[in-house]
């Protein structure tokens, strides 16, 4: 599948609405605002982008200035060679010169406090722009594509982890495995291993909780699985372009039929009140009202301060970064185009915790379901 490639219409908008001369961001490799800008996928030490006279230029740092000829969708990459400055900051000022640059120049407000000060002492008035937050919230159709192929691969590694929950034996107070007992780390590994094999990263974000730490929004520990209590799963694996996919099913072996049984059909029920309000043109945080409420009619708490029930927002915007805009608690207007999560839960520590996360894709009627997979309390084979 070809490589996503970022068009810079936008940037060139917006500084002839703001009357600016120029756009600059500094980063690394860890910054999904240059991820998506440059699509250049390295190293962890600063490279400057500068957008001027309407074209896209990359200062490649030393040693990878093959990679960023490969990568960089824009108009020039220049190497080190190019400057006199050692600087990100600086050789971004050499590019601006070159170009006779003179007046505002829009950065991102994360920009490094160095490039920042390098700009001003150049003579540039520097101000802040959220004009990239704004243009990775509405995704292309290659972009969606790209997420909707991650999240077929974080499907086949829930796959894995439900199938070994629906093999395992109940031995006393525990689940076994061929005779070892069954942990949530045990789980984890089941399901990176199927996402290596499936060309995405974990990405350190493979969450496995079980019984009351289930309630631990991001556990990353090590305990027993055990007959009865709820087992969460949240997987949100990365592939090689920068662009998540995000899924979360909760499984119990078995089942008592109590709270969980409660809590689960409490989630589903408000995940489908979630998706009815789910439009081009409706208000962000109504989504996650309409969850909320329902959760509230199967008798469960809803609330950001408390530490039982439904304690979190509904969703939130995926794409380069694994959390971005638009986030389905704020006041924004939800776009065609916009890639969330759906995924109301229900948590107590003395009890477990019931999570269930679609990744979806907003369109002018209503939503596109990127999820495919079943959603069912007692786990199945599904390899």
């Amino acid at each position: 599948m070809a490589a996503v490639e970022t068009t810079f219409a936008f940037l060139y908008d917006e500084l002839e609405a703001r009357d600016a001369t120029a756009f600059v961001h500094v980063g690394d490799r860890f910054d999904d605002d240059l991820r998506y800008l440059t699509r250049f996928s390295g190293p962890d030490r600063g490279y400057a982008f500068v957008f001027v006279g309407g074209d896209a230029i990359l200062c490649a740092p030393a040693l990878f200035e093959r990679q960023a000829r490969r990568e960089f969708t824009g108009d020039y990459v220049y190497g080190p060679e190019k400057f006199e400055s050692a600087t990100p900051g600086g050789r971004a000022v050499e590019v601006l010169d070159a170009y006779d640059a003179a007046g505002t120049v829009l950065v991102p407000q994360h920009l490094p406090h160095d490039a920042a000060v390098r700009l001003e002492n150049a003579g540039f008035s520097l101000e802040s722009t959220d004009a990239v937050d704004r243009e990775r919230a509405v995704k292309s159709p290659e972009e969606i594509e790209r997420i909707r192929r991650v999240q077929r691969a974080a499907e086949a590694g829930m796959a894995r982890a439900e199938t070994v929950l629906a093999r395992a034996d109940v031995a006393g107070d525990v689940l076994e495995v061929d005779g070892a007992r069954l942990t949530t780390e045990g789980l984890r590994r089941e399901v990176n291993a199927v996402l290596a094999d499936r060309g995405v990263d974990p990405a350190g974000n493979t969450v496995v909780g079980a019984g009351g730490a289930c309630a631990d929004l991001h556990f990353t520990g090590d305990v027993p699985v055990r007959p009865g209590e709820t087992v969460l799963l949240d997987i949100s694996p990365r592939d090689a372009f920068g662009y998540y996919g995000d899924l979360t099913r909760t499984f119990v072996v078995d089942s008592d039929g109590g709270w969980e049984r409660r809590a689960f059909l409490a989630v589903e029920s408000a995940q489908e009140a979630a998706f009815e309000e789910l439009e081009a043109g409706a208000t962000a945080n109504r989504v996650h009202e309409e969850a909320a409420a329902e959760v509230g009619a199967y008798g469960f708490p809803a609330g950001y301060e408390r530490d039982t029930g439904f304690t979190h927002g509904v969703g939130h915007g995926v794409g380069v970064s694994l959390h971005e805009a638009p986030s389905l608690t704020s006041d924004s207007t939800l776009e065609a185009g916009n890639v969330v999560t759906v995924e109301p839960g229900v948590y107590d520590a003395q009890e477990g915790g019931v999570r269930i996360e679609d990744l979806v894709v907003v369109t002018e009627d209503g939503f596109e379901n990127l999820t495919e997979y079943p959603k069912s309390l007692t786990p199945e084979e599904r390899d």
